[in-house]
């Protein structure tokens, strides 16, 4: 027997599909098949060269040491002026904390405060962490499905529908992975009017995506909406998809000041601070300005719009213009019951994505591993060119069904 066991806390989660899918997509093109990967999502863009050079600087001035836990002192402060001009929340940067990316603050946070059985509700289609995050930290995720006919959307009867005793968090993404659901100030109001009537319930913003939405309006937070809910808020955010920094592995949380300090000692123990280049690196982001922000949404607009275009246009193919980030997610309902060349009968999400893969050489994600079927996302943070052939090589799959 070996002495080596596997605690229930690590059985219980499974690896990420989104990485599971994106491998199985490279072993096939190292076997030399030809494949479209439409499944990662973080952009294409090179990290902006301001960015990258103060990285450097930073190594130069010797800034390749440690730094405080929670990160250094200009970052913190850096962020906390980022919420107040762009958000316009006011936030103390001691109650800030740098993480060693967004994940990692969602796991802290929920390590931090889950007891077995306690309750996370967590909207589906849901980015593919969430629940093993919960499960991991001993805690029950509760999916509540939010419809296409919702626009994908918690709605205030579902939520106040699925509040328990044992709740104790609310995780909400806006702009969402991967429907790019974004809430609109009227429907974040509307939540709100829940979440006062629930006092013991804590909430979790995820806004990692806030800078990709194509409605050209301000960015609308939670808090700025009702600053009520300000003592059990916590908004996690990070450079990553913004910056296209991605590898840099920065993330970052504010919250009530106990959290922020639970969270630190977590972080502590485990990772200790974040990279002190990539802080530099993050700084210079935050500084940047917005052309590379407004620069690259642009880009997204013109991928998210023809790939939409192209995928209504497949018969038994469908999906909503997302409001944000930078993902489509495919209704392929109209695909189940149909029967491939080979003679396969198609009858889930899963098999039309493995089918896809194999018969098309086109690698995107089930919509079963973001909670919500029969769907499946497609990444659009890569080049048209690349996309175009995948919408091709998909449509010429379809057309072969019986």
């Amino acid at each position: 027997m070996s002495a080596i066991h596997i605690a229930n806390r690590v059985t219980r989660i499974k690896p990420s599909p989104s990485s599971t899918a994106s491998d199985r997509a490279n072993a096939l093109k190292r076997a030399g098949k030809s494949i479209v990967n439409l499944v990662v999502g973080e952009p294409d863009f090179d990290t902006p060269a301001a960015i990258r050079q103060a990285a450097s600087a930073a190594i130069e001035r010797g800034e390749t040491r440690y730094t405080q836990n929670n990160g250094t002192p200009a970052l913190r402060a850096a962020i906390a002026e980022k919420f107040l001009r762009e958000n316009r929340l006011t936030v103390n940067a001691d109650d800030v904390i740098v993480t060693n990316g967004a994940k990692s603050a969602i796991f802290n946070a929920f390590s931090a405060t889950l007891e077995t059985g306690d309750e996370v509700l967590i909207p589906a289609p849901f980015w593919v962490s969430y629940p093993d995050m919960v499960l991991a930290c001993d805690g029950r995720p509760v999916i509540v499905t939010c419809s296409e006919q919702d626009g994908f959307k918690l709605t205030p009867e579902s939520l106040r529908a699925s509040i328990t005793s044992r709740c104790r968090w609310l995780l909400i993404n806006s702009p969402s992975n991967p429907s790019g659901a974004s809430y609109t100030r009227a429907e974040l109001r509307a939540l709100a009017d829940v979440l006062l009537d629930y006092p013991h319930l804590a909430i979790m913003t995820d806004d990692i995506y806030e800078h990709i939405r194509y409605d050209n309006a301000p960015n609308v937070h939670l808090l700025e909406v009702e600053p009520r809910l300000a003592d059990r808020t916590l908004i996690v955010n990070g450079v990553s998809k913004t910056y296209a920094m991605t590898g840099w592995r920065i993330g970052y949380a504010t919250g009530p000041k106990a959290l922020i300090a639970a969270m630190g000692t977590l972080q502590s123990q485990s990772t200790s601070n974040a990279s002190s280049v990539s802080q530099a690196a993050a700084l210079a982001a935050l500084n940047s300005g917005t052309e590379f922000i407004t620069r690259s949404l642009e880009v997204y607009r013109q991928r998210r719009d023809d790939m939409a275009a192209r995928l209504n246009a497949i018969p038994g193919l469908s999906c909503l213009l997302p409001e944000g980030a930078f993902y489509l997610y495919v209704n392929c309902g109209g695909l189940l019951g149909k029967t491939t060349a080979e003679g396969q009968r198609l009858t889930t999400d899963n098999e039309v994505v493995l089918w896809l893969l194999d018969t098309a050489g086109v690698a995107v994600v089930a919509g079963a591993a973001y909670g919500l079927s029969p769907y499946f996302r497609l990444s659009i943070a890569t080049d048209l060119p690349a996309l175009q052939q995948g919408a091709d090589l998909i449509a010429a799959a379809v057309a072969s069904l019986k």
